[in-house]
Parts: structure tokens; sequence; C-alpha cells
């Protein structure tokens, strides 16, 4: 096998395994490279607190840092937790003459409140910068090393160009504290406009590490010789999507989840297996013909943290049926495969992430009745009231639609089916949500049993 780019990481080790150096590790591990580890102190700390701080002797981080790089070759390295002005200093000395990538996150306070960095080593790391091929800091780091207050997109830009002026080759100010429906970082290169990069937003509690995450996944885009946008984009996908699937291990702030692309794989996997049985108990059931459209029927799950079509499994033929009834699952579950159902799932779990199953079924007289008598809870919308510049893109009525019917209702995440009137050319369409596949058969079988009734 191919030797993996070497990154080296120089930070303090977090003891509760969600920031420093564990979490560098973890992540240059899933963005493909080989994590190599200088430490700078130990930190007694869990998801609440620092409760305690030993610094490494600055020669001995001289000394890891030059046996480390005579024996590996480093291709990209990134800095963290400095703690002291001696150790950045030393660091800095080391660093000189480098010939790889260097991305400096100017750590300052944990995500618990707890200051890392020294109030004299505050001038120590600005010597650090013009080292920097990238300086990462979050808002309140931007505003220590400048002096601004940061307050607007005028204010980032003053801030950007100060740190510039320091040295460092591009500046990326983080928006992770900015109160706004995305996260934007904005990327400043001297003599260019910033660049701002979005990501939607994650409201988690569980955000302990995501400086060291972002600048560790930058630093082996780096290593892998991606240029600094695509090295700053993949990171912020990375990041997101371990933000997305972070769980609590304490009573505090916890991490990301650095195994989720892992996870995720796996996942998938499972799910193409899981949506496999869900046509074949769909092709046995008894009446089931009577709630295909025209259009034919899909069926989608979705991964737990989806966010594109391409995390949504649906079969890739549609399920349709014969003159007889005869029930035909064509094609094979696959991700991507319904652009239109994906929509209609993704946008349904912006209001209840709960709901990973979605199917359509044709809109009849008969079947509303059905489901009425099923006591389903129903949400409506008319393509009559769409916006004009989304009518000639159909994806965008879905998700226009969708977002309409369940706002409306005071508990969303109660809905069961969503209605569609449909338009010229357009058939009335019901679709059914569940949270998993064997309460979507239910829902269908219980339609299908009150239509027999009626």
């Amino acid at each position: 096998m191919e030797a993996l780019p070497c990154v080296l990481t120089i930070a303090g080790s977090d003891s509760g395994g969600g920031a420093g150096i564990q979490a560098d590790l973890k992540t240059i591990s899933m963005m493909g490279a080989f994590g190599a580890s200088v430490i700078t102190a130990l930190t007694a700390q869990n998801t609440c607190t620092v409760a305690g701080i030993e610094g490494v002797s600055p020669e001995f981080v001289a000394l890891q840092i030059e046996t480390v790089a005579s024996d590996i070759k480093i291709s990209a390295a990134k800095t963290g937790m400095l703690f002291s002005a001696s150790i950045i200093r030393a660091v800095t000395k080391s660093l000189e003459g480098k010939d790889f990538p260097l991305v400096v996150d100017p750590v300052c306070v944990a995500q618990s409140g707890s200051r890392l960095l020294k109030e004299d080593a505050v001038e120590a790391m600005k010597e650090m910068f013009p080292l920097a091929d990238l300086l990462t800091p979050n808002v309140p780091e931007a505003e220590l090393f400048t002096g601004v207050e940061i307050k607007s997109r005028e204010d980032i830009f003053r801030a950007i160009d100060i740190l510039l002026e320091m040295g460092p080759k591009a500046v990326l100010v983080k928006g992770g504290h900015f109160d706004s429906v995305a996260a934007t970082d904005w990327l400043g290169i001297k003599g260019q406009q910033p660049i701002p990069l979005m990501q939607q937003r994650v409201k988690c509690n569980n955000n302990h590490g995501t400086g060291c995450t972002l600048s560790a996944a930058i630093a082996s885009g780096l290593a892998k010789g991606e240029s600094m946008v695509t090295s700053i984009r993949h990171a912020q996908q990375y990041l997101n999507l371990a933000l997305r699937a972070a769980y609590s291990i304490g009573e505090g702030s916890g991490p990301p989840n650095h195994l989720a692309p892992m996870l995720i794989d796996r996942l998938r996997t499972g799910l193409l297996e899981e949506l496999h049985e869900v046509g074949l108990r769909l092709r046995d059931t008894q009446g089931l013909e009577r709630l295909i459209p025209e259009v034919r029927m899909n069926v989608a799950l979705a991964l737990p943290h989806a966010s594109t079509a391409h995390d949504v499994a649906a079969f890739s033929g549609r399920i349709t049926c014969t003159g007889k009834g005869e029930v035909i699952i064509a094609g094979q579950p696959e991700f991507g495969a319904s652009s239109h159902m994906a929509k209609v799932l993704l946008t349904a779990r912006k209001f209840s992430a709960e709901i990973s199953c979605a199917a359509n079924v044709r809109m009849t007289d008969d079947v509303l009745a059905a489901i009425s008598e099923c006591g389903f809870v129903q949400a409506w919308f008319d393509r009559a009231h769409e916006p004009e510049r989304n009518k000639s893109d159909e994806l965008a009525t879905v998700e226009w639609g969708v977002s309409q019917a369940l706002s409306t209702q005071d508990i969303p995440e109660e809905v069961d089916v969503v209605c569609d009137y449909g338009s010229i050319g357009r058939e009335p369409m019901v679709r059914v949500l569940a949270k998993d596949s064997a309460t979507l058969q239910s829902k269908l079988e219980r339609i299908i049993k009150a239509l027999g009734q009626g």
C-alpha cells in the first residue's frame, strides 16, 4: 500500500479525548493521512472543565519536533495549544526553514471557558504568524490579536487586514460565534477580497474541539496536495458531518463525532439492505396496487444525518404494477435514485429529524377518505399559491410545498401525510411520512385496509 502523507500536530493533550492532540490524530486519520504528534502540555480535562495544566519543557518540545522530522517526511503541520511564551518560541525556532505548509490555530480558550494560553504568550504567538501558511482564529481570538471588536462583516475585513500584516500567507476567521442561520468562515489572502465559505449551521452543544478538528482537517488536505480553498471546503464538510453526528459523552460540551464518515459508510450498506427488504414486503402486500400512482410509486429511506439526495436511498426503477394488479419493484435500492422523494424527505426532516422514511401514493377521493378513516394527521399544499420562481423547477416546488404544508401545523412532527393538489401536467399526490420503514409499512397497510372497508 502506498504511504500516506504525514501531518504533524503540535498541541496539548486533552485527557477528555475531544480536543487537542486526540482530536487532531482522529481527524488526520479520517482525512486519509498519517498523524505524528508533538505534545506541548498535559491537561486534566473533561467536558465541563480544565482542572489543571502541566506544560512540557520547551527543550523537550523542540526535541520532539527534531526527532520526528529527522526520520519522517512531514507533508504538513498544524499547531494548537502552545500554552506559554517559551514553548511558542521553541516551536517557532524549530519550524524555521520548514518546507511544508503550516496551519496555525492560535488556541487561547477551551470550550468550557478555561484559558489555555498564558497572558504573556499573546505577543509570542504573534511571532509565529509569519511562518503560517494559514492562520485560523475564531472571532474572540481575532479580537484578542487585533484589538478590533468584531460585530459586522466590515469588522471581519478589518481584522483580516491587520492579521495579514502580521505575516501569515492567509487568514481564516471562523464564524461559529456569530448568531446566524449559516456558519460563515472568511478566508483572507493578501491582495484579495476576503472569500465567504459558508456551511449550514449545526445546532448542538457538542462543539468541544471544533477548532482543533477543522485545522487538522485543513492541514491534512494541504498534505495531500489540495489547494487552500479545497482543503478548507473539505475540512468544513467533514466538521459539519461530525457535528451533525455528535453525541454527548459527559455533562458538559462534548466533541464532534470524528468517526462519522466511517460509521455512516457502514450505515449505507445496512440501509440498502433494509430498503431491499421493504421492497420484498411491499411486493407481497395485498392491495398495494390501489395506492400506486400513474407516475409510479417509490419509497425513500434516509441516513440518520442525511443532507443531500445522495444520503437518501430509493428504488432506481420505482414501483409499478401490471393490469392484473401484480406489484413490480423495478430496479434496485440505490442512493440518489430519486431526487424527487429525497427532496420530500430532506425537507420534512427539517421539521423533524426523526422522519427517515417516505412513500408517494395516489391521491383520489377514496384514498383521502381512507386516510381520514385511519385518523392520520394531514398537511396540504396548493401549487396555485407557490412563488412564480419555483414553477419551472419541480424539485423547488416540492421543497416549497412540503415546507409550506408542515409549517402550517402546530406540531409538524406528528404529520402522517402531506397532500399535494397537483397542477396541469402534475398528478395529485400523497406523501406518507414515517419514522422508520416498519411504521411506513403499517401506515400503508392501514390505508389499504380502510380502502377495502370503503
